[in-house]
């Protein structure tokens, strides 16, 4: 064992891959489980402890199969931790220099994390060990892995629940002269960005899992995260600002999206989207949702265009998740300015789909109780029911007059800056 354990030091010294992998293929096959764990953690803490050996070996094949078996034949404890400080070289490795991030993902998972044992080489506070899955997630979502991500980020939000890890707004973070309160503001500001990172990842998950609806409400909290930070860019926050949007029209019919609606709408940064070319379309298609108008099938062309491929898919009905979120908004619309219409004269109105698809979208719509209504089967007609509910409808023209009186100030301050 000795023997072998001075072969490892020397073949380290001398970047001697070729007796590495004969060590950790055939010669150790002789030891027990219990000499090979400690040959294994030799491996790692020599290696890592070694000026030289990393990161220059990572681009050996052969060194890369010894890693793997040593990893897998690791006493409890490694003197220093070694096993996560060469997990963590290698992640650095895979994604810096050959952009292989589920590998990376896969490595980084492997890290060894103690919660309660402070004593332990390998604890790790809280904001440490969330940083670890974040990046996890990250990774996986660069090669659309969402189920792994997806576990992973579910795993950063646990740790942030139990640890109550919290943003920190700027006016709490007052500059001080006070050496422990400067030192207070650092830790708050890599909190921030940590949960800035984490808010992100499970904002793209839940998009790309179509879950828009909750994606919308992620996206347009990460896009005002100027309240809390300074580091990000204001461009940055735009491009948030427009995937909630984007979300906010792929999402289904309902009270919950007509009120992320309005909280996107009331956004005072909403015009500035107009000079992104990516969200162009954005701002005036979400005013037309917000104030109950028909939106037309010529103005959704830019915006369909910005679209990701999995916002483009075709559902099983035959139409795309725009389609479908443009004609639920569109029926609520025209059940505005109708008492009943044919079919056919309703898809012509919407400019979207054929008189057959609008039915079949009206009586789902009527049975989840998204519209109020009634099908005439015989005649192709469709009822549409007044709401019991007056305050409810005082209400939203109380908000339609209130949205218009906000857009009339917008104009007249710009003509005024004019």
């Amino acid at each position: 064992m000795e023997a072998l354990t001075q072969t490892v030091s020397t073949a380290i010294q001398s970047s001697d891959y070729t007796q590495l992998s004969l060590v950790f293929t055939s010669q150790w096959q002789s030891l027990g489980q219990g000499e090979q764990r400690t040959l294994a953690a030799h491996f790692i803490k020599s290696a890592v402890a070694s000026p030289t050996f990393f990161p220059a070996a990572f681009q050996s094949q052969t060194i890369l199969s010894v890693i793997t078996a040593t990893l897998a034949h690791l006493p409890p404890i490694v003197e220093g931790a070694a096993d996560t400080q060469l997990r963590q070289l290698l992640f650095d490795y895979k994604v810096n220099e050959e952009d292989d991030y589920s590998t990376a993902a896969r490595i980084l998972s492997g890290v060894r994390m103690e919660a309660s044992d402070e004593n332990s080489v390998y604890y790790m506070t809280p904001l440490e060990r969330c940083d670890v899955f974040v990046k996890v997630a990250e990774c996986y979502l660069e090669e659309d892995l969402t189920v792994e991500a997806e576990g992973a980020v579910t795993k950063a939000g646990t740790i942030i629940e139990n640890s109550g890890i919290t943003f920190v707004k700027n006016e709490e973070n007052d500059n001080d002269n006070d050496g422990e309160h400067n030192k207070k503001n650092k830790t708050d500001e890599q909190t921030m960005t940590l949960l800035l990172r984490y808010k992100s990842t499970y904002a793209r998950i839940l998009d790309a899992n179509r879950k828009f609806l909750q994606a919308a409400t992620k996206y347009h909290d990460l896009s005002t995260a100027y309240l809390y930070t300074d580091a990000i860019e204001e461009d940055d926050l735009l491009v948030m600002l427009g995937k909630a949007i984007t979300c906010a029209i792929l999402s289904p019919n309902s009270a919950q999206r007509q009120r992320v609606l309005g909280l996107v709408y009331k956004d005072e940064r909403l015009q500035q989207l107009d000079s992104i070319p990516e969200f162009q379309s954005h701002s005036s298609i979400l005013t037309k949702m917000y104030l109950n108008r028909i939106v037309q099938k010529t103005e959704l062309e830019q915006f369909e265009s910005s679209l990701a491929d999995h916002q483009k898919a075709i559902m099983a009905d035959g139409l795309t998740i725009v389609e479908r979120g443009v004609l639920e908004h569109n029926m609520v619309a025209v059940s505005h300015l109708y008492t009943s219409i044919y079919f056919s004269q309703l898809g012509e109105l919407l400019g979207v789909i054929d008189g057959e698809k609008a039915e079949k979208v009206a009586a789902k719509m009527i049975t989840d109780g998204s519209l109020s209504g009634s099908i005439d089967e015989m005649e192709g007609l469709l009822y549409f029911h007044p709401s019991d509910k007056d305050e409810s409808s005082l209400l939203r023209w109380d908000e339609t007059i209130t949205a218009f009186c906000g857009q009339l100030n917008k104009v007249t301050d710009a003509v005024r800056a004019s």
